[in-house]
């Protein structure tokens, strides 16, 4: 499926501007300005300048929030942009609600008892940034997220993104049924997305730590459905070939039965059962 983009333009606009320059410019405007940002239940808020609100905006991370304060702007990061941010990028500190400046390990912490999934969802968020897809929640479609080839206001997101651990294991529960599997197929189809099904294996590693992270594994894998109607033959061509007989064996050419072709046998033939047996013994 190519990419969908929005009115005339967009493609030519998201080739002269590529989400790895922006998200470039983004990492060395966090570093020079020293950003940090307040930790705040299960997201961070980012107090920015309009040069850095409109870098925030243009790379897709975090959310600007309204406030009363008309003289500052802020941004509400989730927890894997958070984390990408800092862990990945290392351009942005965090600072906890008792003033202090929280290290990787600290937030990895603090995100893992807030969310268990936490290192499932933000290795596939991170291995599909790493690809330069711009990674958006996708709690609306019912899946972890939606990925984009660029800004969500240049194209529309082409895959919606399950992120499940490898093997049985009870802190993901979801497409375990055949019904979860269609279901969510269904779902994406009806909005024009493929799923996307990121398979995170820990290779034994659990997730005590972040440097974890380097040692887990990734595999992708795509479900749609099957549309009979695109795996067909051509009906035109088969008609032809069988009235050729081109591709028949020679035995399906030329058939000889006791009785014709309609459903209905024929009336010589199905009238007296008996005459029927007979001419099937004389041949």
């Amino acid at each position: 499926m190519k990419p969908r983009w929005k009115g005339k333009g967009s493609e030519a606009k998201a080739s002269a501007d590529p989400m790895s320059k922006i998200v470039s410019q983004l990492h060395s405007s966090l570093i020079e300005t020293g950003t940090c940002g307040l930790l705040s239940s299960c997201s961070v808020l980012v107090e920015v300048d309009a040069e850095l609100a409109d870098l925030l905006n243009r790379a897709c991370f975090g959310r600007p929030r309204i406030t009363a304060q008309k003289d500052k702007q802020w941004f509400q990061l989730d927890m894997e942009e958070t984390f990408y941010l800092c862990f990945s990028l290392k351009c942005l500190k965090v600072i906890g609600e008792d003033g202090s400046t929280k290290s990787n390990e600290e937030l990895w912490e603090y995100f893992n008892s807030k969310k268990p999934v936490f290192p499932i969802s933000y290795k596939a968020y991170s291995h599909l940034r790493h690809k330069n897809w711009v990674v958006r929640l996708g709690l609306q479609y019912g899946v972890d997220f939606v990925a984009y080839h660029h800004h969500p206001a240049l194209v529309h997101s082409k895959y919606a993104v399950l992120a499940l651990p490898e093997g049985d294991n009870d802190l993901n529960g979801r497409l375990r049924v055949w019904s979860d599997v269609h279901c969510t197929v269904r779902l994406c189809g009806s909005v024009a997305k493929t799923l996307l099904i990121v398979i995170v294996n820990s290779n034994g590693l659990g997730a005590n730590s972040p440097s974890c992270l380097e040692h887990y594994t990734v595999e992708e894998r795509t479900i749609t459905r099957w549309n009979p109607e695109q795996s067909r033959e051509d009906q035109r061509g088969l008609q032809n070939q069988t009235k050729e007989g081109s591709f028949l064996p020679s035995y399906i050419k030329t058939p000889v039965y006791p009785f014709s072709s309609n459903p209905r046998l024929s009336q010589n033939s199905t009238d007296n059962p008996k005459s029927f047996r007979s001419r099937s013994s004389k041949n």
